[in-house]
């Protein structure tokens, strides 16, 4: 038989114990959100392409700099060149430091868009943005990678455009995803921005 001061102290104990138990998962769960690895995993992650030369490009290659990559194809009549170009903006106002930052241009358009008819293309835009193209399947892998929606839209006179994800994404130097990376804003606040992760 308990006592009432018995049975005062087991409650106080249980609520103790109960309380030490929720600060414990509420700690846990702030520091999962906060952890690189959960919030980074999902979008990202090895690729063996071709760029603009025909040299084999990789993940591996783009490590030691934060890159943004953004999927488009050279057909595009408007996001497509309107991004490149801010993407060229961006990098003349960080100056020299646009050395420290990579740009990746992946086709969704692997078919018509080659590495010659990328390094074509690419020639109007800032030489550091480097244009990505590959055999179908790595270019669906690398989609499915950033979770990227791309499809061929068929047109009137026969030929086809490309209905596409047109986010950019800010990738660390571990090659780990950070943020979407926007562009509508003022050019200075979007480098200033990027200059926090050189």
């Amino acid at each position: 038989m308990f006592t009432p001061r018995t049975i005062r102290i087991l409650l106080l104990t249980t609520a103790f114990v109960a309380a030490l138990g929720s600060v414990g998962l509420i700690m846990y769960v702030v520091t999962a959100l906060q952890s690189p690895q959960v919030a980074t995993a999902a979008i990202g992650g090895p690729f063996t392409l071709t760029d603009q030369n025909g040299r084999p490009i990789s993940d591996t290659d783009l490590k030691g700099k934060p890159f943004l990559v953004f999927f488009g194809f050279t057909h595009c009549p408007d996001v497509c060149p309107t991004t490149l170009f801010e993407v060229s903006e961006v990098f003349g106002k960080l100056g020299p430091q646009a050395d420290n930052v990579r740009a990746l241009f992946v086709t969704v358009d692997p078919e018509r868009d080659t590495a010659a008819v990328m390094k074509d293309y690419l020639s109007s835009f800032d030489p550091r943005i480097v244009g990505v193209t590959g055999d179908p399947a790595a270019i669906d892998k690398m989609l499915k990678a950033y979770r990227v929606y791309a499809r061929k839209v068929p047109q009137e006179n026969g030929e086809y455009t490309m209905d596409h994800t047109a986010l950019i994404y800010l990738m660390d130097k571990q090659g780990r995803f950070l943020a979407p990376f926007s562009l509508k804003r003022g050019l200075d606040e979007a480098a200033a921005d990027l200059r926090k992760y050189l």
